[in-house]
C-alpha cells in the first residue's frame, strides 16, 4: 500500500491546495473515516509550524501537541470535525470546524473550551448489563445513564468522559450544517420534516443573524450552542486564522 494520496482526489473537507503538487500525505486508519485530515497537513500546510514531514515528526516527539486531551505523536493521525488540537508550549488551542463549503478549518479557542469536545450522537444501543451505549460522529463510544437520543449533541470532558452539556435535536435548537450546499451555515431549527420510507428527513432553519432561511438533510445537521458563533453572528469557522494555508508544499510529502 502507498503512503501517498493524490491531491485531486482528497475529500472536499481537506484544507489542501489541489493543483500545486500531485501528492499529499495519506491519513492512517482511525476516527472520522475518509474525512479525517492527517495531522501533518494541519501542522505544515495550515498552521505553518513545520516545513516538512521530518520537522513535524520532531515537533510531535517533543510531546507538546495533544488531540482531544491526549498527546499525539503520529503525523498521519486523522483529525476531523470538532476535534480539539492543543499546543502546550505555545498555549494555543483550536477546534476543528467546517467553514462555508465544508472545508475544515481551525478555530482558536481558550484553554477552558479545549478541555471538552462536542460529539453528535449517531447511534444508540443497549449493551450487556443494561447500560446504554452511545456512538458519536467520529466513532467514539460512551456508556451513559441519562436519556439521550440519536441526533442530540453532547459535550464530553476529554479527561474523564463526563458529560459537560447536552443539546437536544429539536425545533428551536441552534445548529450548523456540516456538509452539503449549506455547509458551515448556522441557524435555528424551524421545522424537522419527517419523510416516509427511506428518504432522508429535511430540516428547515432560520439563518443565524437574520440572513434568510436554508434547508438541508438531517444527516448534515449538528446541534451546537452559542460558543460556536462569533459576536458578529458568523460561524466560528469563518475567522481569518482558520482560513490561512501556507504555500510551503513539499514534493511527494516525504
Amino acid at each position: 500500500m502507498t503512503n501517498h494520496q493524490k491531491r485531486l482526489s482528497v475529500p472536499e473537507s481537506w484544507p489542501v491546495e489541489r493543483k500545486t503538487e500531485t501528492f499529499t500525505v495519506k491519513a492512517d486508519a482511525g476516527p472520522h473515516g475518509e474525512a479525517g485530515v492527517p495531522l501533518l497537513i494541519l501542522l505544515r500546510d495550515v498552521l505553518g509550524y513545520a516545513d516538512s514531514r521530518k520537522e513535524a515528526r520532531y515537533a510531535l516527539a517533543e510531546g507538546n501537541v495533544s488531540l482531544n486531551g491526549e498527546t499525539v505523536s503520529d503525523e498521519e493521525r486523522p483529525v476531523g470535525m470538532f476535534d480539539i488540537l492543543a499546543f502546550a508550549e505555545r498555549e494555543e488551542y483550536y477546534r476543528v470546524f467546517p467553514d462555508e463549503g465544508g472545508r475544515l478549518t481551525l478555530t482558536p479557542i481558550d484553554a477552558d473550551a479545549a478541555g471538552s469536545k462536542l460529539g453528535k450522537v449517531v447511534g444508540k444501543r443497549q449493551v450487556p448489563g443494561g447500560e446504554t451505549q452511545l456512538t458519536f460522529h467520529d466513532g467514539q463510544t460512551l456508556l451513559v445513564d441519562g436519556a439521550y437520543s440519536v441526533g442530540d449533541s453532547l459535550v464530553v470532558d476529554n479527561q474523564d468522559d463526563d458529560i459537560v452539556a447536552h443539546f437536544e435535536y429539536e425545533t428551536g435548537a441552534l445548529a450548523t450544517a456540516v456538509a452539503g450546499q449549506h455547509a458551515g451555515r448556522i441557524g435555528v431549527i424551524d421545522e424537522i420534516q419527517v419523510t416516509a420510507g427511506s428518504s432522508a428527513n429535511n430540516v428547515l432553519l432560520s439563518a443565524h443573524g437574520g440572513d434568510g432561511r436554508f434547508e438541508t438533510v438531517e444527516e448534515y445537521i449538528v446541534v451546537i450552542d452559542e460558543n460556536f458563533v462569533d459576536d458578529d453572528g458568523a460561524s466560528a469557522g469563518d475567522d481569518e486564522t482558520a482560513d490561512e494555508t501556507t504555500e510551503s508544499e513539499q514534493e511527494g510529502d516525504t
